[in-house]
């Protein structure tokens, strides 16, 4: 089999999604705290509500952002199957998931320019929708040609 049938979309974002999680165990990333998390067994990390709403002193920040680092990682892994599956089936992905997707990145970059947003994840935002415009419309022309003969 070609290396082609198992690359796509949904693989870069699933090698993003793994590479965000392992840089949240790193040493340069949040290790320091998994490690701690560890010590629970990952279990009540935080107190949840009882830190609501967040102030200095009540709310354990560093708990929190090293929390959604790994979670953010961890959800990307199954929007890549998604979309690697979608893509295997149908070829091209909804434009309304491209577009949604390029604000979502387009938003975090906004917010926190110096990331890897900006330096990974919207370069393949831009290649996903450029690429998806590219064989929906190739697509569309195949299906207009096969119904005029």
């Amino acid at each position: 089999m070609r290396v082609q049938n198992y690359i796509n979309q949904g693989s870069i974002l699933i090698l993003i999604g793994l590479l965000h999680t392992s840089l949240a165990f790193s040493p340069e990333g949040f290790g320091y705290k998994m490690s701690e998390f560890a010590g629970s067994g990952f279990f009540r990390i935080s107190s949840g509500m009882a830190e609501l709403p967040p102030a200095a002193g009540k709310t354990d920040f560093e708990a929190f952002t090293a929390f959604w680092f790994f979670y953010f990682g961890i959800l990307l892994i199954p929007l890549g199957i998604l979309v690697f599956e979608i893509l295997r089936k149908q070829k091209y992905l909804p434009h309304s998931f491209t577009i949604s997707y390029l604000l979502f990145v387009g938003l975090g970059v906004y917010m926190v320019p110096n990331s890897g947003m900006t330096f990974i994840m919207l370069p393949h935002a831009l290649f996903m929708l450029i690429q998806n415009l590219y064989k929906s419309m190739r697509n569309m022309r195949n299906a207009t040609t096969t119904s005029r003969q």
